[in-house]
């Protein structure tokens, strides 16, 4: 029998990582993260990181697994994302997959069959000397049928990456468990409010300041603008491509914009139930995971 995971996943400043902590805790619960910033050590305020008080006691992973700069796969997380839910099970406990980076979600609940062939950075070299509509045109002539986001440099040089290898297997689904899909969302116009209001909040705490202590500690600052969003912006900011304003008001529409693809990426999900978060979410979240938990 497989065991029982459930999703829980949302967009940027949806709320989610509150709701994934009331979960875990009214179902004896664990939590591992689903978010391709917050495994990296140092980077808090700008990934949206939950706090240990937020936490309030419940166990999370896969958060801070890894150095900023280190290579870290979708594999990789597949990988550890496994072994963390397995051992929740194993405990007795119920695991919630946290987050709102889709790619690490599906990887984890459609079971993608992975590679963990370690990169060939001489290779990998030789690509980053291309603009990514080249890339991308060298992708096609391998594979015409290929569904890859041509704008998705980092996707389709992976991609170039394993056919060189002999290592791409697009379409392998081997799903590990039984899950309960749940999906996070607000009327489009309160999520926006949420996510000026979360962004000024971040910025009042330091988020400035943690970019560039990152920066002087070392981190190189192509790392840094790769992350995207937060991280991208303040660096063009302190390396004095934008003014405080212009940053802002960039960062804000990015922000945004992602939201809306992150919702566009969910809705493609089948069998996700939508919890209404202007109204009761625990207690919708509730009444699907008691069936689900209690069936055999």
């Amino acid at each position: 029998m497989k065991g029982k995971l459930t999703a829980v996943m949302g967009t940027n400043a949806s709320g989610k990582s509150g709701l994934g902590v009331e979960l875990a805790r009214r179902f004896q619960g664990e939590i591992v993260s689903a978010d391709s910033r917050q495994v990296f050590r140092g980077l808090d305020l700008g990934s949206g990181k939950i706090t240990p008080e937020e936490m309030q006691g419940v166990p999370h992973h896969l958060i801070d697994v890894c150095q900023p700069e280190d290579f870290f796969s979708m594999a990789d997380f597949q990988r550890l994302a496994y072994n963390a839910i397995d051992g929740i099970l194993a405990r007795g406990h119920v695991p919630f997959l946290v987050g709102g980076t889709g790619l690490y979600v599906d990887a984890v609940i459609d079971g993608y069959e992975l590679s963990d062939v370690e990169p060939d950075l001489a290779f990998r070299a030789h690509l980053e000397t291309f603009e990514t509509p080249a890339l991308y045109e060298m992708l096609k002539e391998k594979l015409p049928d290929t569904d890859i986001d041509p704008k998705n440099r980092n996707r389709v040089m992976r991609a170039l990456e394993r056919l060189a290898a002999d290592d791409y297997h697009p379409g392998r689904r081997s799903p590990r468990y039984e899950v309960l899909k749940l999906g996070v969302t607000w009327p489009r116009e309160i999520l926006k409010a949420r996510i000026d209001e979360r962004l000024e909040r971040r910025l009042n705490e330091g988020m400035i300041d943690e970019v560039k202590g990152l920066m002087d500690a070392g981190v190189s600052t192509e790392f840094l603008t790769k992350l995207g969003l937060e991280y991208r912006y303040i660096t063009e900011y302190l390396l004095g491509q934008w003014t405080y304003e212009q940053m802002l008001d960039e960062l804000g529409r990015a922000i945004k914009r992602f939201a809306k693809r992150q919702m566009t990426w969910f809705r493609r999900e089948e069998n996700l139930h939508w919890l209404d978060m202007s109204a009761d979410p625990l207690a919708q979240a509730e009444a699907l995971i008691t069936p689900f938990l209690n069936a055999d």
